[in-house]
């Protein structure tokens, strides 16, 4: 049993440098976001949009997205918005064309929100559009977004994320630890990589993917309940990279309560790990034919899953290593638990500084997201069961989440 000690100390510090190098390869990105965004130049209107919208169950919050769309600073004959309604049990369809959209049924039931755009697809790729737009029902939209992705295709973009707001960032601490996260992914993530040029990372929502990309691909494929890191990961296996555009931005309605988020999270995790499963082998061939940066930062971000077991397990090891270095087992109890609580409490200072800066970088200090930068770092914790359970029961329900925050587009201004 004396091997145990000295092997315990070994696991733990292999797992510790693994952590390390990952967090230091997110942190070398992040500290690029400092770059000026990359600049798309002007360029007339001409991209023709299809604009699609997934709804199920979202009478109650359409139209103030369908009105944001309508008044666009964008010509009206080189749009259309389409929602797709699925799975609903209201009114959405009468809303949605009440309210000026063109509607799209979806047939039967839909089993993830990529097979839904696969079908709206499918029905409209011969209309000759030149690029989707894909928004949530709960959304709102800034009125130049469709200008500001025209001028992104124009400059060449096949695949194109826009900045990912929240429309209820005060509502409740849930709420506000969810903008939090999205400002810290457009800052050190998509901001970070696109002054690298890099991949960013499309978000589900507020993107563009246009039809010469989805030529190239062969159709718009979706396999996984996270369509949106699929599409990434197709998008940059085919050669391309998703370019980031600040300007164009979405807002989008939150959580508020911590159920909805543990099934929301439990749904991304479990996405992320099929994704994996599904593409990591062909990221790894293609490092192995020709190596290159953003395949290597790929691979990287499909393995966030394993991560955050290895989070998990290092605080476990750690807490064991210190243990039996204790003759008594009352010593050896206490010492764990001292270990626990020094990662812990390291882990959420480190969390709540990091919250800090994001939030002062993106110019959203205000005191009401003070409960939510209190609870930040245990929003972050949480994410380590979740993940544990999603390895354990990977999900691939398509479960609905109520929207019911109905604000004006006039009252989003950033």
């Amino acid at each position: 049993m004396n091997w145990l000690f000295p092997a315990a100390l070994a696991l733990t510090g292999a797992m510790g440098v693994v952590m390390a190098l990952w967090g230091l390869w997110y942190l070398a990105g992040g500290a690029f976001c400092w770059k000026k965004a990359e600049d798309y130049g002007w360029h007339p209107a001409r991209t023709k949009f299809a604009v699609l919208i997934a709804a199920r169950n979202e009478e109650l919050v359409i139209g103030p997205l369908i009105n944001s769309l309508l008044t666009q600073n964008y010509p009206p004959e080189l749009y259309d918005i389409w929602v797709i309604p699925n799975n609903c049990t209201d009114n959405t369809a009468l809303a949605a064309r009440s309210f000026g959209a063109k509607v799209l049924e979806f047939p039967g039931q839909a089993h993830s929100k990529g097979e839904v755009l696969q079908f709206a697809y499918h029905r409209l790729r011969g209309r000759r559009y030149d690029a989707y737009c894909v928004f949530d029902a709960d959304n709102l939209v800034h009125k130049d977004f469709l200008m500001e992705m025209n001028h992104a295709y124009m400059a060449g973009a096949r695949a194109a994320q826009g900045y990912r707001d929240s429309k209820n960032p005060y509502d409740t601490a849930i709420s506000g630890c969810y903008s939090i996260y999205y400002w810290m992914m457009n800052r050190f993530h998509n901001a970070g990589r696109s002054a690298l040029k890099g991949s960013a990372m499309i978000g589900g929502t507020g993107f563009m993917v246009s039809q010469r990309l989805l030529d190239q691909l062969g159709d718009w494929q979706a396999h996984t309940i996270s369509e949106d890191l699929e599409l990434t990961a197709q998008t940059i296996l085919a050669g391309e990279r998703v370019r980031w555009v600040p300007k164009a931005i979405t807002y989008d309605e939150q959580p508020n309560a911590w159920e909805q988020s543990f099934k929301q999270r439990r749904r991304w995790t479990s996405g992320t790990i099929q994704v994996a499963r599904g593409y990591f082998p062909e990221v790894v061939r293609e490092m192995g034919k020709q190596p290159h940066l953003i395949l290597a930062d790929l691979g990287a971000t499909l393995l966030i899953p394993a991560y955050q077991l290895s989070a998990l397990a290092s605080m476990a090891v750690g807490a064991l290593a210190a243990a039996m270095s204790c003759l008594t087992v009352q010593g050896a109890i206490l010492a764990a638990l001292a270990a626990a609580a020094a990662n812990l409490g390291s882990a959420a200072l480190t969390a709540t500084a990091l919250a800090a800066i994001v939030i002062t970088l993106e110019g959203k200090w205000d005191r009401r997201l003070l409960p939510a930068l209190g609870v930040y770092w245990l929003f972050l914790l949480t994410w380590i069961p979740i993940t544990a359970l999603s390895f354990v029961k990977n999900t691939t329900v398509w479960e609905e989440i109520r929207h019911t925050r109905n604000v004006a587009p006039e009252a989003m201004v950033r």
